[in-house]
């Protein structure tokens, strides 16, 4: 559903090495590494590198979220965003599709019946893609303060999602509309 990139510059690397060398140094004895520190440097190069190095790259879908979430002991968040994103939204999909069908008028009406109640926890899908985007951003810049740049980037899945959701809203709104039909027709 989403992959976030985290990157560092080349330069930024080496200066944080550098200092992370001479911080357990006395006062004195800073300086003078320092200086041969950046003349190693120099020989070597390292003062003039350009570019980034990818540090971390970190793809999610839903399943590996939840499995994440489990596995850092987040039982119950684990546990809601699989209901959230993939039981509700799977029954609501197959109750949908059970409506195309050519079947009784009560049994479309009860059907009907819930998925207005299952749509009422339409929001809670857009809840935990922002649950999922949160977890992943937190994790991926654990630590790294200003140093790191992450980049996110939304993959294959989330369009599936985005195209349930459209398909959701849209079938709903049908449905609606089908019923209010039939109230205006079976009151004339």
């Amino acid at each position: 559903m989403l992959t976030i990139t985290g990157t560092i510059e080349k330069s930024q690397l080496v200066d944080t090495g550098k200092d992370m060398l001479i911080q357990d140094l006395t006062e004195d004895s800073r300086a003078n590494t320092r200086g041969i520190l950046d003349i190693a440097a120099s020989m070597l190069g390292l003062d003039t590198l350009d570019g980034e190095v990818e540090v971390f790259r970190n793809s999610r879908s839903i399943i590996d979220t939840i499995a994440a979430l489990y596995q850092s002991h987040h039982f119950v968040v684990a546990m809601l965003v699989g209901l959230f994103s993939i039981v509700i939204p799977a029954i609501k999909l197959i109750t949908m599709l059970i409506l195309l069908l050519p079947v009784t008028p009560l049994i479309k009406q009860r059907l009907s019946k819930m998925i207005s109640v299952i749509g009422k926890w339409s929001m809670a899908d857009v809840f935990v893609v922002a649950i999922i985007v949160t977890y992943m951003a937190g994790n991926a810049s654990a630590g790294m303060g200003d140093m790191l740049k992450t980049q996110s980037q939304f993959e294959i899945g989330f369009y599936y999602f985005l195209g349930y959701c459209i398909f959701s809203i849209a079938s709903q709104m049908m449905i609606d509309m089908t019923q209010t039909q039939k109230s205006q027709n079976a009151s004339r």
